[in-house]
């Protein structure tokens, strides 16, 4: 938001503060500011020009032969805009002049002939990014005149940053509240050369309303809070005076004609947007305000067709729509040169109906972004007076029928109660009655001492969207107060009771687990593309990520992208996140997911060893065990068969198996599901589902260690080619009883010597006591009865040396 200081001044007359304080005031109460005062460097030497003909290049088809006059001399200039008006008004810099891009103009020969300058873009000034054409200039301004005195660019500009709660700033008056330090009653609007005293009638009513063949009518309550309008007959339509032009410019915004820009006056001074119809061009001297019906059409302001659709709300004549409410108006009834009676409203549209049409539609406008945040719903009146002042000292006019306005839903004005003693405790001062009404009248507020310590605080209706609660007056108590006023030190405060949520602890547990691996976290928006999505979002910040995602892949996948191409070789990055997946039964399942993606080197480069050794399967194999180990699935297995033949590469993969639930994938990610330069390794990946509900954590118990020895057996085993070591393992621990303490492979062979479709699997088992010292008799009964089970239960066979 562009704000004057000037401006800011006039409805601030007493206002000591300097720029450069005003500024650090507004920073400290919430409003970031940024000073963008004086002149560029590069405008001093452009000027207004005047182009007084334009004819075609002769040897290129898309430039112009431009006449243009600065001030002193006619010279020809050769333009490339696609439009430029004979007696139009445009920025031009003469030959010699270095632009704010740094460029430097000189006489130049394009295509035969020569040009003499140019005429200059908003993009080329540093005044906008506005490159489509060249910048058209009010018809107020002079030939050979200085650009920056023409548009009164040596205006100091404030540039706030306004937060989405705060619609009340989107406007010069709703900042001077937060100015003004003892109250708002000195504030005062600026005085409106050739204005006059208005007297005017205001007539009121519920859904429907008519005058002398005007009526009216809200279709739609509940989009439409609020609608107010007014007649004025025999206006003059033409360029707007000097001042308001040089007051519209400053802040950014294009000068049209007097009564678009009174309009626009209006609503940066007081935050209420308004719009002006041409009332001859409204049919059957009704105004509607409905629903638009679907595939209905409308050629807004900017020249565009937009189709409309029935969630969106319009401003209708007996015919079609007149206005996207809220939004931008319609060329049809728009207000030109040739417009004599202008209708003009001023209205409070639903914020979630506005937003939601500009997402659809792909627009956004001045009065949108205010919709979007809030209008003041008790402001309309003063705004369209205020309105109606302006037009008629820059426009003239009679004002003949009263104010006509509709009120669906009546403001109510909202009161919260305030307890000191929770002023006290959240901000750790006390603040007495005098001070707390001293802060809250200084923004606006009232407040009543209805006991000893409850006050009762009525909120003005520019703040009834975001004060809604105590905790929200207490914000502003300390606002106002100044942040930078509290102590700072610690005072003595009571920790909660209430333990975190156990999930909290497992999320972070597993994060630990992927960190001491060398694994970094990730963190991604879930907002998926309809592939990479299967639950729809109904209000999307962006229509091309309208889903929200069903897997983490997506997004690591794009982080290992982004790092291959700064040349990174070693990625290894792991993420803890929500998914979203639509169920058989059309229900949406929201869980939480852990993914990781790895390639490059097991560990970073050293000058001692410079042997190249990949990430491979055991690698991220290893991982999965450790991560799913403290994610609170009681048992793990692995199953070859990948149902996901999309991602992961067939024979290099598996699936995680977990208390008899698939509930995740681990293995070599196909190519084709990122971009990689020629050098890059094979990428590992996994991902895996956590359980929805947390099982009892178990206590840990220390075990001291043995004191007797450890007696190993190795068991070399004949098996298919297609059976999983795992099983093989598993039943040796079901079988070794208490004695045995670990069960490892440490060789695995095919070839000469073992039979097709059959591999070797070298066992090592360890049995130990804690009591006594074993001997090889019970050791051997135990490996006999380990070897029987193999044979029985997975017909695995010992692999006995020839001869025995």
């Amino acid at each position: 938001m562009n704000i004057s200081y000037s401006w800011l001044k006039e409805i601030v007359p007493d206002m000591q503060m300097d720029p450069e304080k005003l500024a650090e005031h507004l920073t400290s109460r919430g409003a970031p500011v940024t000073i963008k005062g004086g002149v560029e460097a590069g405008l001093q030497n452009v000027v207004v020009g005047r182009v007084e003909s334009v004819k075609k290049h002769p040897n290129a088809d898309r430039l112009s032969i431009c006449e243009v006059y600065n001030g002193g001399e006619v010279l020809q200039v050769i333009c490339g805009a696609p439009v430029i008006k004979e007696g139009g008004h445009y920025p031009f810099a003469g030959v010699g002049t270095e632009l704010p891009n740094g460029i430097k103009l000189r006489k130049a020969k394009i295509r035969g002939e020569f040009s003499n300058g140019m005429l200059c873009s908003e993009t080329e000034l540093g005044l906008g990014i506005d490159q489509s054409g060249i910048m058209l200039l009010p018809y107020s301004v002079s030939p050979g005149q200085k650009l920056i005195d023409a548009l009164s660019l040596d205006e100091i500009i404030l540039e706030v940053e306004v937060t989405p709660n705060r619609g009340d700033w989107l406007s010069h008056v709703g900042l001077a509240r937060e100015i003004h330090c003892t109250g708002l009653e000195k504030l005062q609007l600026p005085e409106i050369h050739g204005s006059i005293d208005l007297a005017i009638e205001t007539r009121k009513e519920q859904l429907e309303i008519s005058d002398n063949g005007l009526s009216i009518r809200i279709d739609a309550p509940d989009l439409c809070h609020r609608f107010s309008g007014v007649v004025i007959n025999n206006v003059s339509v033409r360029p707007s005076p000097d001042w308001l032009v040089k007051r519209l410019t400053a802040v950014g915004q294009q000068s049209i004609n007097n009564v678009v820009d009174a309009t626009n006056y209006v609503m940066l001074e007081l935050g209420n947007p308004m719009h002006a119809y041409d009332l001859d061009k409204l049919d059957g001297g009704q105004i509607i305000v409905r629903n638009a019906s679907e595939k209905e059409a409308i050629k807004t302001l900017d020249g565009i067709e937009h189709n409309l659709s029935s969630d969106m709300l319009v401003v209708c004549d007996l015919v079609s729509p007149q206005n996207i409410a809220g939004v931008i108006g319609g060329i049809h009834s728009s207000v030109t040169e040739e417009t004599v009676n202008i209708f003009l409203e001023c209205a409070l549209f639903d914020s979630k109906t506005v937003r939601h049409t500009c997402k659809k539609l792909g627009i956004s406008t001045d009065a949108s972004y205010r919709f979007e945040r809030g209008v003041d719903p008790e402001g309309h009146l003063t705004a369209i007076k205020r309105a109606l002042e302006v037009i008629l000292a820059v426009a003239g006019g009679e004002i003949t029928r009263p104010i006509l306005e509709i009120t669906p839903k009546p403001y109510m004005t909202s009161s919260i109660l305030l307890r000191p003693s929770r002023v006290k405790a959240v901000l750790g001062l006390s603040f007495e009655a005098d001070e707390l009404q001293r802060i809250f009248s200084s923004i606006g507020f009232k407040i009543d001492q209805l006991e000893e310590d409850v006050i009762s605080v009525e909120i003005p209706s520019y703040r009834s969207y975001d004060v809604v609660r105590e905790i929200d007056l207490i914000e502003e108590i300390a606002r106002v107060y100044g942040y930078d006023r509290f102590p700072d030190n610690l005072s003595p405060y009571s920790t909660s009771s209430v333990p975190d949520d156990p999930f909290f602890q497992l999320e972070e547990d597993i994060r630990k687990t992927f960190t001491d691996a060398g694994i970094l976290e990730a963190i991604n928006p879930v907002f998926a593309s309809p592939m990479e999505g299967d639950v729809e979002i109904i209000n999307p910040i962006s229509s091309e990520e309208n889903h929200l995602r069903n897997s983490l892949m997506f997004g690591l996948l794009r982080n290992l992208e982004y790092n291959f191409a700064r040349s990174t070789r070693d990625i290894r990055l792991f993420e803890v996140g929500t998914v979203f997946n639509k169920l058989q039964d059309g229900q949406n399942r929201e869980g939480v997911n852990v993914a990781a993606v790895v390639t490059g080197n097991r560990a970073p480069p050293h000058w001692s060893d410079d042997k190249v050794d990949p990430v491979d399967f055991w690698v991220i194999k290893g991982i999965v065990v450790d991560a799913v180990k403290v994610s609170g699935w009681e048992t793990v297995t692995f199953k070859t068969n990948v149902n996901d033949n999309d991602c992961w590469v067939q024979g290099r993969a598996a699936t995680i198996v977990c208390e008899g639930k698939e509930i995740g994938t681990f293995g070599q990610v196909l190519a084709e599901r990122f971009e990689s330069p020629k050098w890059a390794g094979e990428v590992w990946g996994l991902e895996f589902k956590l359980p929805s509900g947390m099982a009892e954590k178990k206590d840990v118990f220390f075990d001291p260690l043995p004191q007797y020895p450890g007696v190993d057996r190795d068991l070399a085993l004949l098996l298919d080619v297609g059976m999983l070591a795992g099983d093989v393992i598993s039943e040796i621990k079901n079988m070794g009883g208490p004695l045995l303490k670990k069960v490892s492979v440490f060789d695995v062979y095919e070839g000469e010597e073992i039979a097709d479709k059959k591999s070797s699997l070298g066992i090592r088992m360890r049995f130990q006591s804690f009591e006594r010292t074993l001997t090889d008799a019970e050791v051997d009964l135990s490996v006999e009865k380990i070897v029987r089970n193999l044979a029985r239960n997975l017909s695995v066979e010992q692999r006995l040396e020839e001869g025995k």
